[in-house]
């Protein structure tokens, strides 16, 4: 059974493990990042369990625009209580646990929170390979991102919310 919990600084280990796992180095958040996001975004820094082992996470600000900006990579304030874009900086599923459902539970779950608080839309940018597994979630491709993350093209990914 899956259990998904807001994230806890007891956390961080087991999170930079499995974003080594899943990104490059030029695309994982590093330790200090995911640090920061902890302290600053708790509220919108999920982490998935089973059988007490963390098994994947998704986390991002609330943000005014409708797009992610590289800004979001290094600096984050504290979401607003209501209203604004929930923005998905990162999603990761440990290797061993993709394919099973771990991520569309991952994103059920932001989706629910940030339904609750009438956030506008979900936000989040992608390669293209993954353009069709995020489409399958009501995600509509927005173009070419102008993100330059990690030296690769992004794309822009939106899901209106239903307020």
């Amino acid at each position: 059974m899956l259990n998904i919990r807001n994230v806890k600084m007891e956390d961080l280990s087991e999170i930079t493990i499995i974003e080594s796992l899943c990104f490059p180095i030029e695309e994982a958040a590093t330790k200090e990042t995911f640090e920061m996001r902890i302290r600053v975004i708790p509220d919108s820094f999920f982490v998935a369990e089973r059988k007490g082992a963390i098994v994947g996470f998704v986390n991002g600000p609330v943000i005014e625009t409708p797009y992610i900006t590289d800004d979001l990579f290094r600096e984050i304030k504290a979401n607003p209580l209501t209203g604004g874009h929930q923005s998905v900086l990162g999603i990761a599923v440990t290797p061993h646990f993709q394919t099973r459902g771990v991520a569309a539970a991952l994103l059920a779950h932001i989706e629910e929170a940030a339904t609750a608080k009438k956030r506008e839309t979900i936000t989040l940018t992608c390669k293209e390979d993954l353009i069709g597994f995020y489409e399958k979630f009501g995600y509509n491709n927005m173009g070419v991102s102008k993100s330059e993350h990690g030296g690769v093209i992004w794309y822009n990914m939106v899901k209106k919310l239903t307020l």
